[in-house]
């Protein structure tokens, strides 16, 4: 399984460019899209679409969000798979993903962690068994992450709102009022070199479900983006996520 790496000049595609080349789910290394450079991992580098390789079995995406419109053009000219893993896309970006999930395979997910998936079934399950249950997510990463909340995080408050129509997401809290009762509290921790923690707690009077997934190391999420990729062969166009897997 041929990877081409977008965004291989960053700390995560370097974790996938050096995951695959390692042979992880079959993977291999062929090729890398990255403005600011790709390291030494002898393959093919490209400073954009336009020079990238095209023999390739699936595309990963960790670059930024701002590169939707290219990434989505490349895929759809050449029929390719596409993992997209980046985070902090526009709604407008969104609606242009779903688009091209029905010409070519396409697996989205703010978080390509296997636990995590897990964890946001956990929440989903646990907010539906207890309707009256008020609900706080906190998520904490690093220093250098740009966008907050986590994409985790709003993931989490949208399967979440799939059991509870009516509950909104709060990002932080501020000023004097009482919480509502459909309210989802949202909050944003940046700290240091912390790699990603998601916790939620789901709670009433009378107890209290906390739920929560710690990340020890980039790895994981490369794993996971590869283990998408090797899910992608052989799938048809249509718009995949970690709950495909799960469901397996």
């Amino acid at each position: 399984m041929r990877i081409l790496v977008s965004g291989l000049g960053g700390a995560m595609g370097r974790e996938v460019a050096r995951l695959a080349q390692s042979g992880y789910a079959g993977a291999e290394l062929a090729g890398g899209v990255s403005p600011h450079g790709c390291g030494d991992f002898g393959v093919p580098c490209a400073a954009d679409f336009d020079g990238a390789v095209t023999d390739v079995d699936c595309v990963v995406d960790f670059s930024h969000h701002s590169a939707t419109a290219e990434l989505l053009r490349f895929v759809r000219a050449h029929r390719l798979p596409l993992v997209l893993a980046t985070t902090g896309h526009t709604e407008e970006e969104k609606a242009a993903i779903r688009a091209a999930a029905d010409e070519v395979p396409l697996f989205f997910s703010a978080n390509c962690s296997l636990g995590v998936a897990l964890l946001i079934e956990l929440a989903k399950k646990t907010a539906a068994m207890m309707p009256d249950a008020e609900i706080e997510i906190i998520e904490k990463h690093h220093d250098r992450k740009l966008d907050a909340p986590s994409g985790t995080a709003l993931a989490i408050a949208d399967a979440i709102r799939t059991v509870r129509p009516a509950a909104t997401a709060h990002t932080g809290r501020s000023g004097h009022g009482k919480r509502t009762p459909d309210e989802i509290g949202i909050h944003a921790v940046r700290m240091g070199s912390i790699v990603g923690e998601h916790e939620v707690m789901i709670g009433t009077a009378s107890q209290t479900i906390t739920l929560k997934h710690e990340a020890h190391s980039r790895a994981l999420f490369a794993e996971g983006a590869l283990t998408a990729a090797a899910f992608l062969q052989g799938k048809g166009a249509g718009l995949y996520g970690m709950e495909s897997m799960i469901a397996l």
